[in-house]
């Protein structure tokens, strides 16, 4: 029995350290595909991200904002005529374009189309042409051709605490700093007080947020006009040619036209928490474009000012302008209040504007005693004294019970103020360049998320002074509007805008 129950212990034994040896092995061997697929899934993942960032590299990110508007406009002069158009319908396509092949650079592009819905005969090149000028062709109803609004591309890096950027090329030079609200967009790179309107050009900036919440300086060029004739299809050939030809050699400066026109200028800001926000600029124009009264002939019946007599204006080169403002914006007032003022916007800024003096323009002697008649002396702005203007401008935008936001905003232009503002998405012309008072309340509300949207806006302009949207030439000299009606003019003292627009983006 001993023997039997012996010889089972041994049996069991064995068995059992046959069966631990064989599930040690499955263990080994199952440890060890674990570890190869453990390899093979690491090589799987390098592989994909080479893919990944190729993939990325070498594709363009596209987005599209999308907007259908209808506009009713109204003007009343100064002698009570009335002007209207009670539905100006309008699309708006913005083609945005990305790509970024390494962290350090990316370029950025947007293409535009403006028009009015069929168009509109002899749309483009309208009176001076003014609507296809550079500066706002992307903001005129043209036609429906592609325009180009943003082509750049920007360098970011560090230099240990230090931010620093440089940029070249067709800026985002509308929709800046507080006109942005209105427009529901984020803000771009100007101050919307004193610039709204597109430009060539270059920027670098210093970003100093590790020593002072959101410090930044920036440096800004820009380029509004190149004097420069045009391409000849015989180019080699110029006055003096025995064929003749073109007047002068290919794209060479045209001493018979309009200077290249720049700017310099700075934005600093010296503060900027997320709540509180502090924001600077200052800028130089140099010979800016204006309208002048260059010819002046009498009638038949040889008494000034009357139906027969022929004026002739040109556009001359004029001197330089200075620009400055200073801009405070609240993003939620108090500190956890409550939900509506943590989502209250408000902001207030001042901007101010001065021209050069002793500005001389090309005149006949008929036309200089003209323009000494109806009060205009020499220069910039109707003056040969240097000139300064001034413009505050206030804001509010609250939200609402619908998810939406409410808007209401309040700017007044004193005499001789003129900004660059040509660009402003208004009909009726510029509201911050107004040389008056405008108000204007909206209401902007999200349909489907942050994809489809509408907005109501209402903007009223009255004029004390004429010439708040002309250029910085005799038909920028500021008239009131009694000065205008007894030297024969009507210009246009009130002006509104009710606009509900659709809006899609993605």
């Amino acid at each position: 029995m001993k023997k039997i129950i012996t010889l089972s212990a041994a049996a069991f034994l064995s068995t059992a350290l046959f069966a631990s040896t064989d599930m040690e092995a499955k263990i080994d061997a199952l440890e060890a595909k674990i570890t190869k697929l453990e390899k093979a899934q690491k090589k799987q993942k390098k592989k994909l991200s080479k893919v990944n960032a190729l993939a990325a590299k070498d594709n363009i990110k596209f987005d599209v904002d999308f907007r259908t508007s209808v506009d009713k406009i109204n003007y009343e002069t100064a002698s009570g005529k009335h002007y209207s158009n009670d539905s100006l319908m309008v699309n708006r396509l913005w083609l945005g374009m990305g790509y970024a092949p390494t962290q350090n650079i990316l370029f950025r592009g947007q293409l535009s189309a403006n028009k009015a819905f069929g168009a509109s005969y002899g749309q483009r090149g309208t009176g001076f042409g003014f609507d296809t000028f550079d500066w706002v062709v992307n903001e005129t109803l043209t036609d429906d051709t592609i325009k180009l609004r943003e082509a750049y591309w920007l360098w970011t890096d560090k230099f240990g605490d230090i931010g620093v950027t440089a940029s070249v090329g067709r800026r985002p030079a509308t929709n800046g700093f507080l006109s942005n609200l209105r427009e529901d967009d984020k803000a771009k790179s100007p101050l919307g007080h004193v610039i709204n309107m597109e430009f060539d050009g270059a920027s670098a900036s210093v970003k100093l947020d590790a020593y002072v919440p959101g410090m930044m300086f920036k440096i800004c060029l820009g380029r509004g006009l190149t004097n420069a004739v045009g391409w000849s299809s015989q180019a080699t050939q110029y006055v003096g040619s025995p064929t003749g030809g073109s007047t002068q050699p290919n794209y060479t400066e045209d001493e018979k036209n309009l200077d290249t026109v720049d700017m310099a200028g700075f934005i600093f800001k010296p503060y900027d928490d997320g709540q509180y926000s502090v924001v600077t600029t200052w800028y130089r124009g140099f010979n800016l474009p204006g309208l002048y009264l260059s010819d002046y002939s009498l009638g038949a019946d040889g008494v000034p000012n009357t139906a027969d007599d022929v004026q002739t204006w040109s556009m001359q080169s004029g001197g330089a302008m200075d620009g400055m403002a200073i801009s405070l914006k609240v993003d939620g007032i108090g500190d956890g209040i409550n939900d509506f003022l943590d989502d209250t916007t408000v902001f207030a800024s001042f901007a101010m504007t001065k021209s050069e003096e002793g500005i001389t323009v090309d005149r006949t002697a008929m036309a200089a005693g003209t323009v000494a008649a109806m009060g205009i002396d020499g220069g910039m702005l109707g003056n040969s004294d240097a000139k300064t203007g001034y413009s505050r401008w206030f804001g509010i935008q609250t939200p609402n019970l619908t998810g939406g936001k409410f808007g209401l905003e309040y700017n007044h232009g004193s005499k001789y103020w003129r900004p660059f503002t040509y660009g402003e998405d208004t009909m009726i012309g510029s509201k911050i360049a107004t040389r008056g008072t405008a108000i204007e309340a909206y209401w902007t509300q999200p349909l489907i998320k942050d994809i489809f949207s509408m907005q109501v806006r209402y903007t009223s302009i009255t004029y004390d002074y004429t010439g708040s949207n002309a250029f910085f030439g005799d038909a920028g000299t500021p008239y009131s509007m009694s000065e205008a009606k007894a030297l024969g003019m009507d210009p246009v003292e009130k002006a509104q805008d009710l606009r509900i627009y659709f809006r899609y983006r993605y």
